[in-house]
């Protein structure tokens, strides 16, 4: 059960940071910028935000320190962030393919790449 409760609490602590930075993204960055380069700027930052709150809730609710635990962690959290990004797009009028024919462009596909890296923070946050 910690580990669906660190799941969370990593998933919640990372999803507040990215609609935070994803608004700021989308209504002042993207018009200067463009997607791609929106995208590109604002991932370090939701990549350091992930790497810290993983670090936090590993340190506050100890998951268990295996392997299978700790990519559970990262797939319950990766699984929160998916289905989340899901309810936000209908709540914005897309519809469900609308939102899945999104993962075929270039930024959303970069933002991919930080959502895999934050299904393995967990995992990588392990000390041997």
């Amino acid at each position: 059960m910690i580990i669906v409760q660190a799941a969370i609490s990593y998933f919640v602590i990372v999803f507040v940071a990215g609609f935070v930075l994803g608004t700021i993204r989308t209504l002042i960055v993207v018009p200067q910028t463009g997607e791609l380069a929106a995208v590109a700027m604002e991932l370090p930052f939701m990549i350091a935000v992930s790497w810290w709150a993983c670090g936090v809730v590993v340190k506050r609710l100890k998951p268990a320190s295996e392997v299978p635990s700790r990519i559970a962690m990262g797939l319950i959290a990766l699984g929160l962030l998916l289905l989340a990004e899901i309810l936000v797009s209908l709540g914005l009028g897309l519809t469900f393919r609308q939102h899945m024919a999104l993962y075929t462009t270039t930024p959303v596909q970069l933002g991919l790449f930080g959502q895999l890296l934050f299904a393995l923070f967990p995992l990588l946050r392990m000390k041997p």
